[in-house]
This record gives C-alpha cells, sequence and structure tokens, in this order.
C-alpha cells in the first residue's frame, strides 16, 4: 500500500475516532483524489498501445 494511502487512511480512522469531520472528510477527498489518478493512469496505458 502506497505510503500516502496509508497516511490518508490513518488520518481517517484518527478523526473518526476524535470526532473531527473536518479532517475526515479531507482523508476521504485525498482517497477519491488517489482512486481518480489511478483510474486516469489505467486509461493512458489503454490509449497508449
Amino acid at each position: 500500500m502506497p505510503k500516502r494511502k496509508v497516511k490518508d487512511k490513518a488520518k481517517q480512522v484518527v478523526d473518526i475516532i476524535d470526532g473531527n469531520n473536518d479532517l475526515e472528510a479531507e482523508g476521504k477527498e485525498k482517497n477519491l483524489e488517489g482512486k481518480i489518478q489511478k483510474k486516469l493512469g489505467q486509461i493512458k496505458k489503454v490509449m497508449d498501445k
């Protein structure tokens, strides 16, 4: 698992425990951003073939 993904997931867990919804939302946003970047990379690979 990439270091950034682990960091974002840990941030989400801590924020859930702590009750800080702003940071929890930020962690989810970063997670979604990473998924989008991954999919774009996969699409680019297919387009280059």
